[in-house]
């Protein structure tokens, strides 16, 4: 797969972005790629700009320098092709389930008749096991609940790019790992290409192809890539027993452990921030 992802085109092309604001450089000469198909998280330490990253992915946000590429156009603002899913599941409290996913598909689909959004919104809640509870508001919904509905609104409007800043961070252990599992398989299923940022490694592991690591900040960079060689389908409770699974982890912990802050700062001589070290840990 590696080989084949190699000689694609990527979809999003990340090319020398940092942001900066008065005395402080967040992020520095960041380079990267995301191939259609794949599924990329960014890993690092909270400071280092991974929101920020995913914020000028969006649209929502703007580079200091560098510039991002999606499918072969600059990004100059939001767009439905892109699909936020956040750490808050920003429902509109006076909308139920079902009619917030229609207001989204109503966007996308401005011609639909109020029957075809409400049958499409209807089976996107379906995929996320929501059927039952589409005529709930959030405020009747539990937390695990409100994210499925994110889910839903941002898969059901078909977006080519799927993008997620911490979105399962503040659930509980079980429903974080139940919904980690429906996004992976979700994800899979539709040929979607995502990316996503996240503090928790065993998170990048179960869904990510590749990993990338950032050093701490100010003036964070991209220091590694990690290839995660672990086969899918990954299933979060018995991904601990899969070969190679202790190497890759142990690995991506003495990054974040070490690496992140002794990388800091000023990268080295000789440094290509266009192509990072690539590693596979559980090869």
């Amino acid at each position: 797969m590696d080989g084949m992802q190699a000689a694609l085109k990527p979809y999003v092309a990340v090319e020398g972005i940092s942001r900066s604001f008065p005395g402080l450089t967040v992020f520095q000469d960041v380079w990267f790629g995301v191939n259609p198909g794949e599924f990329v998280c960014l890993v690092g330490h909270s400071g280092c700009g991974k929101t920020t990253i995913l914020n000028i992915l969006a649209g929502l946000d703007v580079p200091s320098s560098g510039t991002v590429v999606v499918d072969g156009r600059e990004i100059d603002g939001p767009s439905l092709d892109r699909a936020v899913i956040f750490q808050g599941h920003a429902l509109m409290p006076w909308l139920s389930a079902e009619q917030n996913v229609a207001f989204a598909l109503g966007c996308r689909h401005p011609s639909w008749g109020r029957a075809k959004l409400r049958e499409a919104a209807r089976e996107a809640l379906g995929k996320v096991g929501l059927a039952a509870a589409a005529e709930r508001k959030p405020s009747q919904l539990s937390g695990g609940m409100k994210q499925r509905v994110g889910i839903a609104r941002a898969l059901a409007i078909n977006p080519k790019m799927l993008l997620m800043d911490e979105p399962f961070s503040a659930l509980d252990a079980l429903t974080r790992g139940s919904l980690q599992e429906e996004v992976s398989r979700l994800v899979t299923e539709l040929g979607q290409t995502a990316f996503m940022i996240t503090h928790d490694v065993d998170e990048a592991i179960l869904l990510a192809d590749r990993i990338l690591l950032m050093t701490n900040g100010p003036e964070a960079r991209i220091a590694e890539v990690v290839i995660n060689t672990l086969p899918k389908p990954r299933i979060r409770a018995t991904l601990h027993h899969q070969p190679g699974y202790h190497e890759l982890r142990d690995h991506i912990m003495d990054f974040l452990i070490t690496r992140s802050r002794t990388l800091a700062g000023k990268a080295p001589d000789g440094w290509d921030a266009k192509r990072p070290p690539e590693v596979r840990p559980a090869g």
